[in-house]
């Protein structure tokens, strides 16, 4: 029988208007969403305004939108599901997933998670300008082109590496990649995530992350960070969570230690379908024993035809295996 595991998206999966249709359209995920909101005050009632407006004070990819709106996204998705009465077997969240992971595995306090992740928005604002690029080709392959603070900053498929930088240097980095015949596309964010460009930002972090309640998981959690089950000790230290806007985020070695447990029906639990594509180059997924179902569509538009969807899909998956 396959268990059911949530796969959470992050920086790279947002996109304007993302979740809004849905908003308007189920009581659950509103309410998760609103209780989001409500826990950032001031700050997010703006962020909500600036979330349903036609016209934002900011764009998307701009670390005061992305960033909060993909964790309460994320979470308001798992709430849904959760409604549902479908809970999971584990967890895989990739960069501000894995923040969304920890409240849904007991490990952190939604509240207190919330308030820190727009605590360190705010901070993070003053970072040095850069962003990341999308690379297809190994992490090997990519680094005899790297140069600076341009670090691989994900592994997120076995020919598919990020790599993050400082922007002027990034650039450099891109134009050696594209010379010598490599795809490069630009990762949405306008901040240099997952490269020691965001050091500076880790000390005011772990203090933060000590001050508020943590956990060991009740629920299994694949780290992204370390491609390993996360374990009771990782998941109550700050030095554990403070530094990972700066560290490489390891989807794959992390997907391929989940998929070495068994097989799952892997649900893309959050905006677009990032998630869903890669996971679908695993070996596991292509030779059907276990398989993806995304949530949402890969662009705003169609929230809730997805859904339903993917609900159907899913209680097809749930009767065949009770049927098996």
């Amino acid at each position: 029988m396959r268990s059911i595991a949530f796969l959470l998206p992050g920086q790279g999966s947002q996109s304007p208007g993302m979740a809004t249709r849905l908003y308007a359209h189920d009581e659950v995920f509103a309410a998760a969403m609103d209780e989001f909101f409500t826990a950032l005050g001031d700050s997010g009632r703006r962020l909500r305004a600036d979330w349903l407006s036609a016209d934002p004070d900011l764009p998307m990819d701009h670390v005061l939108r992305s960033q909060p709106l993909l964790f309460a996204v994320d979470h308001a998705y798992a709430r849904l599901l959760r409604s549902w009465g479908l809970a999971p077997a584990a967890l895989l969240g990739h960069s501000m997933g894995e923040v969304a992971a920890a409240v849904l595995a007991g490990i952190l306090d939604f509240t207190e998670a919330a308030r820190l992740v727009w605590w360190r928005c705010e901070r993070l604002v003053d970072a040095p300008a850069g962003g990341m690029l999308a690379v297809a080709a190994s992490a090997d392959a990519v680094r005899p082109h790297l140069r600076g603070q341009v670090v691989v900053g994900g592994v997120n498929a076995p020919k598919q590496t990020i790599v993050a930088g400082p922007r002027h240097t990034l650039d450099e980095v891109a134009r050696s990649l594209r010379a010598d015949g490599i795809t490069v596309a630009a990762v949405p964010s306008r901040t240099p995530f997952h490269s020691p460009a965001l050091d500076g930002s880790v000390p005011a972090a772990r203090e933060a992350f000590a001050r508020i309640t943590r956990r060991p998981p009740a629920v299994p959690v694949v780290s992204c960070y370390t491609g390993a089950p996360l374990s009771d000790a990782e998941a109550v230290d700050p030095d554990y969570w403070a530094p990972q806007p700066a560290r490489p985020v390891l989807f794959w070695p992390a997907l391929e230690t989940l998929l070495a447990s068994g097989d799952h029906v892997l649900v893309e639990t959050g905006p677009g379908q990032v998630l869903t594509r890669l996971a679908r180059r695993h070996p596991a997924v292509r030779a059907g024993r276990s398989r993806v179902i995304p949530l949402a569509p890969a662009r705003p538009g169609e929230e809730v035809a997805t859904l339903l969807a993917a609900r159907d899909a899913l209680a097809a998956a749930e009767a065949s295996a009770v049927g098996g």
